[in-house]
């Protein structure tokens, strides 16, 4: 079985005004193998997390309780339900009385369970509830034994990994070692408590001088050590003279339980000393990953892991994900905020947190295609996949425009990495295979601003033989209008195209009323040997149409000079902004877009 679905209503910051039973605040659904929760920091990636343990409860024995701030704002009731699917035979008769059931399309009928926990409050006082099941919207009290199968795994975030690997009182290691096959039920027939008898028997000759050991001395086949006597000797000294003549000690091992012994361990690696942070991580995960795959286990394999990366290096965090992606026979749900990590994992794993509301990156859930994933488990890496923590996007064809970009923003008064707003080069035009990340299939939509940045790619000059000419104005101007209709129709929810009002960004620029003169300049810098004092306009042409243009080094220089202008003092500065220039105000409306500034406005 695995946790299919959750629900909340009115839970933390998954709430609304009203109350309704048809309406629940987050209706979330999980696949079976790996989930991956992501998001920008409090957008409810560790609100799903607790809502989960707060129903379940965990094998380690977390105290977990429900607190005045698990309700949304001023509510004073919340509700958690939580479905399991997919249910075996032998699971599902642990639930007998409370399981529900599901006829699909082909008309077959398999149960599920539907958990219940419904919590109210007067002023600050929270009721008492239980968790409840059934397929109804009430359902019945869960007995503790059935509650006992439910329980989920849970690593903490910035988890003390050396804590519980090392050897104490109720050590999550024993904890772990004592749900294996291995030991249970054999608490008392172990053969870990043989040994210890022996040990402990050995213990005691030794501090009664009978122990013989292996003599390191090739001249004598054994030794029997007197140390050990000595102490107990002059020890019982002491109680003889306290208690009477007969009084003697005895020396022994105490608590010698199958737990107690198990308590005593702790786990390293072999030929490793001082183990790090990013290692002792790994072998806690290892642990409990034991614990999840355990043999002869019929209740529910739920691990639940926040911050897979804590203390992971980039490429460890790689490589933890690849082989959690593996796991078919447990159900993972983590939550990250790792693009390292966001980049080795499938898309289907990925649940987007944003707005209030949880988004699967599942094919039932997107408009992305077959294909799509395909092309985007390629190209998604670490760079693009931030796109998932931002709070706005700025899809864009190549290097020139990711460095212009900010220079510009800051020339309107817009921070983009205060605003939260990625920058994505996807260094082509292939933009349907990302925006389709943010295409639901159902409501709730996703509404991150995404604007994509394009060329308009009709060329203004034609090469004929050695010749470049310019070519018919009106004939451009047709093709423009058609272009931008073509384009502007993909405009959809919240994604809008912005698109160069002439032929590409350089020729764009060089035709700005605010940038001409510093785009002129910086065409020089980078191309010292072109004469470009003849004709500008003409030059330029020649170095699109034969791709000789050094793109990213001018808009390196272009954008350093609007950077060094900034940061002079306003009565200073050279760069004046044209609000009527129309050839860098698609990109000034993508950047107002994102940030959620109305057009023409201006912050600076």
């Amino acid at each position: 079985m695995h946790l299919s679905n959750i629900k909340l209503w009115n839970y933390r910051k998954f709430g609304s005004k009203t109350f309704e039973l048809s309406k629940p605040s987050l209706n979330l659904e999980f696949t079976k193998g790996l989930n991956v929760i992501i998001g920008e920091n409090d957008s409810g990636k560790t609100a799903i997390v607790d809502a989960i343990k707060l129903v379940l409860k965990t094998h380690s024995y977390d105290y977990i309780r429900v607190e005045d701030e698990d309700f949304f704002q001023d509510s004073l009731r919340f509700r958690i339900e939580l479905k399991f699917s997919n249910l075996l035979d032998e699971e599902a008769a642990h639930f007998t009385e409370w399981l529900g059931w599901d006829t699909d399309n082909g008309g077959k009928v398999t149960p599920y369970l539907k958990l219940i926990y419904d919590v109210r409050r007067i002023k600050e006082r929270v009721l008492p509830s239980d968790v409840r099941a059934g397929a109804d919207d009430e359902g019945y009290p869960l007995t503790a034994e059935a509650r006992d199968y439910l329980k989920a795994t849970y690593l903490k975030p910035l988890r003390d990994a050396k804590n519980e690997l090392v050897a104490k009182r109720n050590s999550r290691l024993a904890q772990v070692l004592l749900g294996d096959v291995a030991f249970k039920g054999k608490e008392d027939n172990h053969e870990l408590l043989s040994l210890f008898k022996q040990l402990n028997s050995s213990m005691t000759e030794y501090f009664e001088g009978n122990l013989q050991v292996n003599s390191p001395v090739p001249t004598s086949s054994s030794t029997v050590p007197q140390d050990g006597k000595k102490i107990k000797d002059n020890i019982d000294k002491y109680v003889q003279n306290f208690y009477g003549a007969h009084a003697e000690t005895e020396f022994f091992a105490s608590e010698n339980t199958l737990k107690s012994i198990l308590e005593k361990l702790t786990l390293g690696l072999k030929n490793e000393i001082n183990l790090g942070l990013g290692t002792l991580n790994r072998l806690f995960m290892a642990t409990e990953l034991l614990h999840l795959n355990k043999q002869n286990w019929t209740g529910l394999r739920l691990g639940l892991i926040e911050e897979l990366e804590a203390h992971l290096h980039p490429q460890a965090q790689m490589q933890v994900v690849e082989y959690l992606q593996k796991q078919d026979d447990i159900q993972l749900i983590l939550t990250s905020h790792s693009p390292n990590l966001v980049s080795k994992l499938k898309l289907q794993n990925l649940i987007v947190c944003y707005g209030g509301n949880a988004f699967p990156m599942g094919s039932n859930h997107t408009k992305l295609e077959k294909n799509n994933y395909k092309f985007l488990e390629k190209f998604l890496d670490t760079t693009k996949a931030n796109l998932f923590f931002a709070k706005g996007v700025i899809f864009v064809e190549g290097w020139s425009e990711e460095i212009l970009l900010p220079s510009l923003a800051k020339l309107i008064g817009i921070d983009l990495t205060a605003q939260g707003i990625s920058i994505v080069n996807i260094g082509n035009i292939g933009f349907e295979h990302y925006i389709r990340i943010y295409l639901r299939e159902n409501e709730p939509h996703m509404k991150i601003p995404v604007a994509v940045v394009t060329d308009l790619d009709i060329q203004v000059y034609e090469r004929t033989e050695n010749n470049f000419n310019k070519l018919d104005e009106k004939l451009i101007e047709s093709q423009i209008i058609t272009k931008k209709t073509e384009m502007e129709d993909k405009n959809r929810n919240n994604i809008k195209y912005f698109i160069a009002p002439s032929w590409t960004l350089e020729y764009s620029l060089l035709k700005s009323t605010t940038l001409k003169k510093e785009f002129k300049q910086t065409l020089k810098d980078s191309h010292t040997k072109t004469n470009w004092d003849n004709d500008y306009e003409l030059e330029l042409a020649r170095k699109l149409i034969n791709g000789g243009l050094h793109k990213t080094d001018v808009a390196c220089r272009l954008a350093s000079v609007i950077d060094e202008d900034l940061d002079k003092i306003e009565s200073e500065r050279e760069i004046e902004l044209d609000q009527n220039d129309d050839y860098i105000g698609y990109l000034l409306d993508a950047i107002r877009y994102v940030a959620g500034v109305s057009d023409n406005a201006d912050n600076g």
